[in-house]
C-alpha cells in the first residue's frame, strides 16, 4: 500500500509528535509499504531526502510561515485552516506519490482536506487524521484555562485564552478558524485516530466505526532486553554531561506545562543526600532560570543520548500539569526498564497503573510528588518491582502491537479498487543537497 504521512514537524526537529511520525514512517516501510512524508520546510534542511528505510521526505513552504506576527514561538506550526501555498505543494506531492492513504497529524490536515479535489482524475485516497492534542476543539491545542483543564470551547472562554496565547490579532482569527474547520473535518475525514482516551474525550470524538483510540508507540528494539544489554551499556553510549553516579531524570519540554517548577520545588525539599536531577528537553520562554543544588539542565539532546540517560537513571519523573496527550517519554522510560513518577492527567493514566509500573500523583502537588520520589529513593525493592511492571506493560505500546492496528484502519479507508501493483510515474528518490 502507498501511504503519505503529513506532519507539521519532523526530525531533525525534536519532539514527541516528530519522533512518532518518524518511527511510524520507518516501521511501515519495513513492513512492506511504500511510504512518503510531507512536512513543513526547515532552515538549513534539504527540501527532499530519502531515509535509509526508503521513506521519501518532502519539505514544503507555507504562506503562514512567511507572514510576520503569525507565530508566538519559533515553532512554525501549520495554521488552523487551509494554507494556499501548503495546499498547492501537497497537491504536487500527492500527484507524485499517488497514495492510497493520506495520514495527517494535527493541524496540517486543514490543507489536506482540499487535496481530494486536486488529485489526479479518477484517483481517490482514504484520509486519516491522528489527533495528538486537543486542536480539534481548542485554538491553543492545550484545553487548559487558568492552569486547569478547560470545560470546553465557548466564545467567552476561547477568545481571552487565544488572545493571551497568540496576541490580539492572531488569537481571535485562530478561534474562528478552529470553529469553522471542525464541521468540514467531520464531513471529509474518513477515520479519526486519538492517541489516548483523554484526547478522544477532550476533542469530543464519539466512539464509532470511523474513530479509534490508538496510542503512540516505541520501537520493539528499544525495549530493554531486546537490543542486548551489552550493546546498551557500551561506554561510547554515555553522553557527555551524564552524571557518573545514580541520578533522577526528567525528559520533556522545559516548561511550566510539563510541571518543571513543581518538580524543582519537590526535588529541593528532598534530603540533602538526594541524587542529581538531570533535566533534558527543549527550552521555552518559561523555562526556569534558577535551579536548586544538584539539578542540571541539558537542552535538546539527540534521541540516542536521551535513551542512554533513561537506561542509566534510578527512575524518571514526568510531572505534567497540562493534559499531556500521550507522552512518548513515559513509554521510553518504561521501555528502558525504569519506573516513572508521573501525574494523573491526560493520557498518562492510559499508560501507568499506580503501584504496578509507576507511581501517580495529583498534578501541581509538590508535596505528593516529593513523597513519591522519596518513597522510590528509599525502597530499592519497590523500584525493582515497578521496573518489572513497566517492562511488562510497555509491550502493549510497541510498534509490533500498535502499527498493525493502524494498518487495519488504512485497509478500511483505502479505495476498494486498490491495486498496489500499478506502475507509478518516476519519482525523485535521491537526496537533494
Amino acid at each position: 500500500m502507498r501511504i503519505l504521512l503529513l506532519a507539521q514537524f519532523f526530525p531533525p526537529d525534536i519532539g514527541g509528535e516528530e519522533r512518532h511520525v518518524f518511527n511510524l514512517a520507518n516501521t511501515l516501510a519495513e513492513r512492506g509499504h511504500e511510504v512518503a512524508v510531507a512536512t513543513q520546510r526547515m532552515v538549513d534542511v534539504a527540501d527532499q531526502e530519502t531515509l535509509a528505510s526508503g521513506v521519501r521526505v518532502y519539505r514544503f513552504a507555507t504562506v503562514a510561515m512567511r507572514l510576520p506576527g503569525v507565530y508566538s514561538t519559533s515553532r512554525t506550526h501549520h495554521p488552523p485552516l487551509p494554507d494556499p501555498l501548503g495546499v498547492r505543494e501537497l497537491a504536487r506531492i500527492t500527484r507524485l506519490e499517488r497514495p492510497h492513504v493520506v495520514h495527517a497529524h494535527n493541524w496540517i490536515v486543514n490543507s489536506a482536506l482540499a487535496l481530494r479535489r486536486s488529485s489526479p482524475a479518477g484517483w481517490r485516497f482514504g484520509l486519516v487524521l491522528t489527533l495528538h492534542d486537543f486542536s480539534h476543539v481548542c485554538a491553543t491545542k492545550r484545553l487548559m484555562r487558568m492552569g486547569s483543564a478547560c470545560e470546553g470551547p465557548t466564545v467567552a472562554r476561547c477568545l481571552p485564552c487565544a488572545t493571551a496565547h497568540y496576541g490580539p490579532a492572531v488569537g481571535p482569527l485562530t478561534v474562528a478558524a478552529t470553529a469553522l474547520m471542525r464541521p468540514w473535518k467531520t464531513r471529509t475525514i474518513d477515520h479519526v485516530v486519538c492517541v489516548s482516551n483523554a484526547v478522544a474525550s477532550g476533542n469530543r470524538i464519539p466512539r464509532g466505526p470511523n474513530t479509534s483510540v490508538i496510542p503512540n508507540f516505541v520501537l520493539d528494539e528499544v525495549v530493554l532486553g531486546r537490543a542486548g544489554d551489552e550493546a546498551q551499556s557500551r561506554a561510547e553510549d554515555i553522553p557527555p554531561g551524564l552524571p557518573k553516579e545514580e541520578f533522577l531524570l526528567f525528559v520533556g519540554e522545559l516548561s511550566r506545562d510539563k510541571g518543571l517548577p513543581t518538580l524543582l520545588r519537590a526535588y529541593e525539599s528532598l534530603d540533602r543526600k538526594r541524587p542529581p536531577l538531570l533535566l533534558v528537553g527543549r527550552r521555552t520562554p518559561d523555562t526556569p532560570t534558577h535551579l536548586p543544588e544538584g539539578a542540571q539542565m541539558c537542552a535538546e539532546w539527540p534521541h540516542d543520548h536521551v535513551m542512554a540517560a533513561f537506561r542509566r537513571c534510578l527512575f524518571a519523573v514526568l510531572p505534567s500539569i497540562c493534559l499531556d496527550a500521550c507522552p512518548t517519554t513515559v513509554l521510553e522510560a518504561m521501555a528502558s526498564g525504569r519506573p516513572v513518577v508521573a501525574t494523573t492527567t491526560g493520557g498518562i493514566v492510559d499508560m501507568i497503573v499506580d503501584g504496578e509500573n509507576g507511581l501517580l500523583v495529583p498534578p501541581a502537588d509538590e508535596y505528593k510528588l516529593a513523597e513519591a520520589m522519596a518513597r522510590l529513593l528509599n525502597d530499592a525493592d519497590l523500584r525493582a518491582r515497578l521496573a518489572a511492571g513497566a517492562q511488562e506493560r510497555v509491550q502493549r505500546f510497541t510498534a509490533s502491537a500498535v502499527v498493525e492496528r493502524l494498518e487495519a484502519v488504512y485497509a478500511r479507508v483505502a479505495p476498494r479498487n486498490l491495486d498496489i501493483s500499478k506502475d507509478l510515474p518516476d519519482r525523485p528518490r535521491r537526496t537533494r543537497r
